[in-house]
């Protein structure tokens, strides 16, 4: 994977969220969540910079405190993406650069999943890129897990929170893809993104990924083999601990 442009990461992180408040100072082993997706995502040697990037003065001064580089953002933003692009505007950054948006309640991130993330860059065409994962059907039924349906050549089709495609006759392997909420951006379509109005089916999903299909702009998904263990609730909290721990242990 060669990509000629450079390339960093941002990790949002906002202080309000209805089912866990406060979920980034969260602690597992000691540390806030934010610091372990932090170290997870700077060690990747294809980044040159990580961010966080938030909008509360508490999460913000515990980042000053462990040296994890931070800005302070607007409170008004509609989603994730659009909190990256305020942090990456006041940054400067490069017009021609890469921009992760890394979820900041994903403490497991498997590095390997920032390289699958950046390499459709090498192809100067993608824009966007993102991560699915194949799932069982068990596993596609909850509404929180996302699902995704990609055309031939691996370009989003549609994210749902419904069980997507609807296999109408019965079949016995059915093949479902769940969306890892992972983000790569060319920095000029980030700055297009801020500038759209969230959509219909925007708003009818609350995905922030359907603005840009909406807009005709194609999402390039990339397999990974590697789960998503992201922290919706605190009771999370026990299943990360735990896998951390086994991790630790081999």
């Amino acid at each position: 994977m060669k990509i000629d442009v450079p390339c960093y990461a941002i990790i949002p992180v906002r202080y309000a969220s209805s089912r866990f408040p406060g979920k980034p100072l969260a602690l597992i082993q000691g540390k806030p969540m934010f610091w372990h997706v932090y170290q997870r995502t700077q060690g990747n040697p294809a980044l040159s910079r990580v961010w966080l990037a938030t909008d509360d003065d508490g999460i913000f001064q515990a980042a000053q405190d462990l040296q994890v580089p931070a800005l302070m953002t607007g409170s008004h933003h509609q989603s994730g993406t659009d909190r990256v692009f305020e942090a990456a505007e006041s940054l400067r950054l490069e017009s021609e650069a890469v921009v992760l948006n890394i979820q900041g309640d994903e403490p497991l991130l498997a590095p390997a999943m920032i390289d699958q993330l950046l390499a459709p860059f090498a192809r100067e065409e993608v824009r966007v890129s993102t991560l699915a994962r194949r799932l069982t059907p068990e596993e596609a039924e909850p509404p929180d897990q996302v699902k995704v349906v990609t055309d031939r050549e691996g370009r989003a089709l549609y994210f749902s929170r419904s069980r997507i495609p609807f296999y109408r006759d019965r079949v016995s392997c059915p093949s479902y893809l769940g969306h890892v909420g992972l983000y790569g951006y060319r920095f000029q379509v980030l700055k297009y993104f801020y500038s759209l109005s969230p959509g219909i089916l925007e708003q009818a999903e609350s995905l922030e990924q359907l603005r840009l299909l909406e807009s005709g702009i194609p999402i390039q998904v990339s397999l990974t083999e590697h789960s998503s263990h992201g922290v919706d609730r605190p009771e999370d909290l026990v299943e990360v601990e735990r896998i951390l721990k086994t991790e630790q242990s081999q």
